[in-house]
């Protein structure tokens, strides 16, 4: 793989930095960018190229759900991946229907290498 961007959101400071520690270990050349809300993730994602970006489902303001609708438009191509704490059965066929991979916290390494990988 080569050079990447990422995005993570997440409201969760812990979550963000488990995340983006697994993607520096395994991908140290990939450019990661670290968002705590939905807004702030648009505020970023601005004029950037995003390649792959985990998404929290539960978070202030916007769900995940809406957050991706509008970055699917902006990033039509990037691989994201929506965490949950609960994986609601409509969540997921929301995520689904939007071509999004659901993953069940607790993050870990595995979890997130696999969906990196796939």
């Amino acid at each position: 793989m080569g050079q990447k961007s990422m995005l993570i959101v997440d409201d969760s400071p812990l979550s963000r930095m488990m995340i983006s520690d697994y993607v520096r270990e395994k991908y140290p050349h990939w450019e990661v960018l670290e968002a705590v809300d939905a807004e702030d993730a648009l505020e970023k994602s601005k004029n950037q190229t995003i390649d792959i970006m985990t998404i929290d489902y539960n978070m202030p303001g916007m769900d995940g759900i809406e957050l991706i609708e509008k970055l699917h438009t902006l990033f039509p191509d990037a691989q994201i991946a929506l965490f949950t704490g609960m994986i609601k059965a409509d969540v997921k066929q929301q995520a689904e229907a939007l071509g999004v991979t659901s993953i069940q916290k607790p993050i870990t390494p595995e979890k997130v290498v696999k969906f990196i990988q796939s």
